[in-house]
């Protein structure tokens, strides 16, 4: 089979590596989403493995379309049968850019009709209750060339589980992930969000040093289908499992002035399972100070336009680049949408990548002296 994982812009690559570093075969990384091939066993692991994917579809098929007719044969053409027993859900949902056919509804009615038609000629019966596991089909069109997909995953994948409670303007997971591998976490790190709101960032961070996997305390919407053998995931969990590192030296800290802030950080840290690793204080930024050999500093100030008048934000760039003083051993990685940063800041970073915090474009501004 094969499967498409979107992500989000910019960190294609790092999705990649992270794919072929759990074992994933012929895996490439395109715009916007990375691909591989593999059975059951490979989408579990994906599934319950990636930080970074925003979810896992079967990559049914592609071809380019027009018109109607042919985005029916398309997928008419496509083998339902191996994917969908006679009583499955399988609703439909899309989208379209660029393309003829900008019509959602209709093309959901076409792709939904379609379906129907090729299960008919399979299980020879003119009607389907849909009450069995949801098979959520997807489309996606885009400069008229139509994507056909299976979603395996359900709720989207940076919905860990840990998140019981968030603050204001809380970073999406699988970017704060993107921000600890691009900050190469490891499991001897010392790591420190001076900003740290919910805790994002710290428990992702811990959750990679000690090994992990992000999805072992969620529900996957393949595990309601029936073609797919239960044991696999079963199986994958316990893989990952041996996986825990437990003796290995990380820590992180966390402060913030909100006391609320810290508490909800405090909980989720706890159902995340790195409650023991990561210290919450109540510190402003102006107080800042660590005395430690090495350290990573991996955060995401507060924005202006969300949080703070746009020039308080700044005022805090500023005081961070006082505080975040160039020392051997010490990296410090934040994000911010402010193209005026680096000179708030006051020094040009060594490194800068381009990401999407939901719709907000950012940087991601990296310094290593």
């Amino acid at each position: 089979m094969e499967f498409s994982a979107p992500c989000l812009l910019g960190i294609e690559g790092l999705l990649a590596n992270e794919l072929k570093f759990a074992g994933l075969e012929n895996v490439r990384a395109e715009n916007g989403r990375v691909l591989f091939s593999g059975d059951h066993t490979a989408m579990a692991r994906a599934n319950l493995c990636s930080r970074l994917a925003q979810r896992v579809y079967i990559l049914l098929s592609e071809f380019r379309t027009t018109d109607f007719d042919t985005l029916f044969e398309g997928v008419k053409a496509i083998d339902w049968s191996r994917y969908l027993s006679a009583d499955d859900s399988f609703p439909v949902n899309g989208g379209s850019l660029d393309s003829k056919l900008s019509s959602i509804p209709a093309c959901q009615k076409i792709v939904k009709k379609s379906v129907v038609e090729s299960l008919k000629a399979h299980y020879h019966i003119d009607w389907f209750p849909e009450t069995g596991g949801v098979h959520q089909i997807q489309f996606r069109i885009f400069k008229d060339r139509v994507s056909i997909m299976l979603d395996t995953t359900g709720a989207a994948l940076n919905k860990r589980g840990y998140r019981a409670m968030s603050g204001d303007a809380p970073l999406r997971e699988t970017l704060a992930a993107a921000m600890t591998e691009l900050a190469r976490v490891r499991a001897d790190h010392i790591v420190i969000d001076p900003f740290c709101g919910s805790g994002t960032i710290l428990i992702e961070a811990a959750q990679k040093a000690l090994g992990i996997m992000p999805g072992m305390n969620r529900h996957f919407a393949f595990e309601e289908w029936s073609q797919v053998d239960p044991t696999i995931l079963a199986s994958e969990k316990e893989r990952a499992l041996a996986g825990v590192r437990t003796d290995c030296a990380f820590h992180a800290y966390g402060y913030d002035i909100d006391d609320e802030a810290l508490e909800i950080a405090r909980r989720n840290a706890v159902l995340a399972g790195v409650g023991d690793r990561i210290t919450f204080e109540k510190r402003d930024i102006r107080d800042y100070a660590e005395g430690f050999e090495r350290a990573s500093v991996i955060t995401n100030p507060p924005y202006g336009e969300r949080m703070l008048e746009l020039s308080e934000a700044r005022e805090l760039y500023r005081v961070a680049g006082e505080k975040f003083a160039r020392k051997p051993y010490h990296s410090y990685t934040i994000i911010s949408p402010d193209d005026q940063f680096e000179k708030l800041f006051g020094r040009p970073a060594d490194k800068r990548r381009k990401l999407y915090n939901g719709t907000l474009r950012c940087q991601v501004y990296q310094y290593y002296k």
